[in-house]
């Protein structure tokens, strides 16, 4: 048995869609290699960060990720194999890079209650809420609003100024 911990720079971005592990990013691997009968057991941990794009509202947002993995890697011979040990080495790239891609967030947010972006405007929600609440008016309902406003009030609702 053998524990190794390194610390690996990517080469390429891993990951599609709306987040990725960046090229040139770090990913810290502690790991565990131990001869078995049929070949060698590795298992352990990796842990980096993904950046990208928040699903709803569309900010930059990053966060942790950290994936555990455990794979045999068989001794070549009779029967086809995922992974195998080739010239007494492990190669743990492809089975680190499909634990991270798989446990990246398919629909990320920038928090879990983010209201995303108003339809008409294409602005922020969070932003346009903070600024004040503005209703909606139905545009088939438009018309209306002048009819149901008070000839004697202002056109603010406030009571007229003599």
């Amino acid at each position: 048995m053998r524990e190794v911990s390194f610390d690996v720079t990517l080469p390429e971005h891993w990951g599609e869609g709306l987040v990725s592990i960046a090229r040139s990013e770090t990913v810290q691997i502690d790991g565990r290699l131990e001869s078995v009968h049929e070949g060698v057991l590795a298992s352990g941990t990796a842990r980096t960060r993904y950046t990208g794009e928040c699903g709803r509202c569309l900010t930059d947002i990053d966060g942790p990720v950290e994936v555990e993995f455990q794979e045999l890697f068989a001794y070549p011979g009779q029967e086809a194999n995922d992974f195998e040990v080739q010239d007494d080495h492990v190669d743990l790239e492809t089975l680190v890079r499909d634990a991270i891609v798989l446990s990246l967030p398919f629909q990320p947010v920038c928090r879990p209650d983010c209201p995303g972006l108003d339809p008409t405007t294409g602005t922020r929600l969070v932003e346009s809420a903070e600024a004040g609440t503005r209703q909606a008016i139905d545009p088939r309902w438009a018309a209306l609003t002048d009819l149901a406003s008070d000839p004697a009030e202002g056109s603010d609702g406030s009571a007229p100024t003599t």
